[in-house]
């Protein structure tokens, strides 16, 4: 159990953080967990008066505190095996670089659709936080440690897990699912690296 949590930090330290908020969460009243969800979301209003930071934040709250198990499976499932494979550092950038451009994607349709009248302008203050914009790049990224043909079948099951909510009217949420994924699939030059300089270090030994 050591070795495996030493092996994958990021991950193990993004769960920590959030257990942390989520217990925040469960003991706050009503009210100030309400004021720390709208805090720490990285919504139209919160991204034009503190951009890094509720890009930065938003990322270590759930809105549903009894979710945390369920968060805890798929970060032991996606993140870890990703991170132990292509190394901290090349999992951060990918994660991170999905989440960014996922929500603000995702924030940039809402703010039209405000300016259009298809959603009211308390869209403006929604609550836009979680984790899950880092797991679907995590997913995305999963697809290359996969063996052929199991690799194929994977990647169409997660393309249509993605995939099929934006067919059928999805929310905001979804758009910035679908991107994030698509950042994670774009992210393979990173998983090349790490294979290469792998393989580098095997000839050597020899």
């Amino acid at each position: 159990m050591r070795a495996w949590v030493r092996s994958s930090p990021g991950t193990h330290i993004w769960l920590v953080v959030i257990a942390i908020t989520s217990i925040v969460i469960e003991l706050s009243s009503q009210d100030l967990g309400h004021y720390l969800l709208h805090r720490n979301s990285s919504n139209i209003h919160e991204l034009t008066k503190h951009p890094a930071q509720s890009l930065f934040t938003s990322a270590f709250w759930i809105e549903d505190p009894s979710s945390f198990l369920l968060y805890l499976v798929l970060f032991e499932l996606v993140h870890a095996p990703v991170e132990r494979w292509i190394g901290t550092v090349r999992w951060l950038i990918a994660v991170a670089a999905a989440h960014v451009a996922a929500t603000l994607v995702s924030q940039e349709v809402v703010l039209w659709s405000i300016q259009n009248h298809e959603v009211p302008k308390r869209m403006a203050h929604v609550v836009d936080i979680g984790v899950s914009y880092g797991l679907a790049a995590s997913a995305g990224l999963l697809v290359y440690r996969l063996p052929r043909p199991w690799r194929w079948l994977y990647l169409a099951c997660v393309v249509a897990f993605f995939g099929m909510p934006l067919l059928t009217g999805g929310t905001f949420t979804d758009i910035g699912h679908g991107v994030a994924l698509a950042i994670g699939l774009a992210c393979w030059p990173l998983t090349r690296a790490k294979s290469v300089a792998s393989n580098g270090r095997a000839v050597h030994s020899g």
